[in-house]
């Protein structure tokens, strides 16, 4: 286990190595390689395991009984996923962790966390404030999502989105995460609508894109 990198995380940040070590050890955590389009962790099930991803990238995705899907958030290198469920073991996930493409995933059991610790551990104070604060961000992440899917015209939704990421990325050109139908099912727009739309943007002189790549013309 590559400790160095592990301290570069949100999750491990502020924590020595062997507070680190006690951790993984304390977690029973394991390395987990999965292939493009694997589901990691199903709708339905329950878990007291939480994915730190170390290579790649995964999605979180609501799929309906009638194969409909929704994108809710791309989990990049370093960020995690499936904390909440993993320290609320009784309750069901209602969405797919699916790999994103091929990747590699630190899965933790972090549902340790609510036994008791005789030990009054240092590295478990250090880790649930990193969950909590992880816990802040994904609420003000799902919130942005909530933004971009609000306006009526699916013009409105990719500027909506893609101000937030010019603003994230500090730049007016940048890639996204996501594919073309990737990006359709997060705004909630069909796919051929939004590559029309995105077509028109380019003749009105708002944006360049290719594949992935954006550039705003403010």
């Amino acid at each position: 286990m590559d400790i160095e990198n592990l301290k570069k995380t949100v999750l491990f940040r502020n924590m020595s190595e062997f507070e680190i070590t006690s951790a993984l050890y304390a977690l029973t955590a394991s390395e987990r390689t999965y292939s493009r389009d694997e589901v990691i962790l199903h709708a339905g099930d329950k878990t007291d395991d939480m994915g730190l991803v170390l290579d790649g990238s995964v999605r979180i995705e609501s799929n309906d009984i009638w194969g409909n899907r929704t994108i809710l958030s791309h989990v990049g290198i370093g960020q995690v996923f499936a904390e909440t469920f993993a320290l609320v073991p009784d309750e069901p996930l209602l969405v797919d962790a699916v790999a994103n493409q091929v990747c590699r995933v630190l899965m933790l059991r972090i549902g340790a966390l609510n036994r008791p610790d005789p030990e009054l551990s240092v590295w478990r104070y250090k880790l649930i404030s990193n969950v909590l604060n992880i816990s802040m961000q994904k609420n003000l992440m799902l919130s942005g999502r909530s933004f971009h899917t609000s306006p009526k015209t699916i013009r409105g939704r990719v500027m909506s989105y893609l101000s937030s990421i010019s603003l994230q990325e500090g730049a007016d050109e940048f890639d996204i995460p996501f594919d073309r139908q990737q990006l359709a099912d997060y705004l909630n727009v069909d796919r051929t609508a939004l590559s029309k739309e995105l077509g028109r943007m380019q003749r009105d002189g708002l944006l360049s894109v290719k594949k992935n790549h954006f550039i705003l013309e403010p």
